[in-house]
């Protein structure tokens, strides 16, 4: 089991080595196919512009700036891969990133993304990774912008709530929680039901992992007054984390995003890699 075709966004940023260095290396590993994708937003006119000669000035600036940005995002893409004894494509087009990248990952077994960077100006929309997680029925590992060792994770935090989307989360996960020396199984205010945590809430996805050969602990916490997504930081950071797993929440409705709150605290303030699913 493995992911043989791997998805990487590849963009101007000098943040991008950083996704690119932890693509390369799990594509290493599991003898994957590697793409790498540019997208260039389409220009469009300011939305005071008059219609005089000025536009060509405008068009000329944009064309300059989107030709280096495609320039420097395949360097980054070659240099990355250079060496690594991978089968690698290059693949560039127009067209807005969140449409045009779903359609590019749905023939990947995993996308990897980059956590933009709020304090740097950039393209990309601020909801890319959680966009890709619910248009695509693909796995997304997103990696922070402060940057993460691209070494195989060796403690992962499973994130369970025996809901339909942490089930599903853990089943993309199944390669990478194999591969890890612990996984711990964090299940925060848990209650015992007949639909959801049997008796002892955790015990039987560690029961699952088990018979797939993976090493598993179970932690249970209580949120108290904390948000959950803190709990889960907080969690990961006592154990050394070195990738979070989780089911992403929510629905996207006319280009307006609804995400749990566990899943938005994540994505904006991780420090170690988030693989999350829908």
């Amino acid at each position: 089991m493995g992911y043989r075709t791997i998805l990487v966004h590849c963009d101007a940023s000098p943040r991008v080595a950083h996704r690119l260095a932890i693509a390369v290396e799990l594509a290493k590993r599991h003898d994957a196919y590697l793409v790498g994708v540019h997208i260039q937003e389409p220009f469009e006119a300011p939305a005071m512009f008059d219609g005089t000669s000025a536009m060509g000035n405008f068009y000329s600036v944009f064309d300059e700036t989107a030709k280096a940005n495609l320039a420097a995002a395949k360097a980054a893409f070659a240099k990355a891969a250079k060496g690594a004894e991978l089968t690698t494509e290059w693949r560039s087009e127009e067209g807005y990133v969140d449409s045009r990248l779903a359609v590019h990952a749905r023939y990947a077994d995993l996308m990897v993304l980059g956590q933009r960077d709020p304090g740097a100006p950039s393209a990309v929309p601020l909801d890319l990774p959680e966009t890709m997680a619910l248009s695509t029925g693909r796995p997304i590992l997103v990696v922070p912008h402060i940057g993460a060792p691209a070494e195989p994770a060796k403690t992962v935090m499973l994130c369970w709530n025996a809901s339909r989307e942490s089930a599903r989360a853990a089943s993309d996960a199944l390669p990478l929680l194999h591969a890890a020396s612990k996984v711990i199984v964090l299940c925060v205010d848990a209650r015992s039901s007949t639909y959801g945590h049997g008796a002892e809430p955790g015990a039987d996805v560690a029961g699952w992992l088990v018979r797939h050969g993976v090493k598993v602990t179970v932690q249970r916490d209580v949120a108290a007054d904390a948000d959950v997504g803190n709990v889960i930081l907080s969690r990961a950071a006592d154990h050394d984390v070195d990738l979070i797993v989780m089911g992403l929440y929510g629905h996207s409705r006319l280009r307006e995003m609804v995400l749990g709150g566990a899943s938005r605290t994540l994505l904006a303030s991780m420090t170690a890699p988030v693989f999350v699913s829908h």
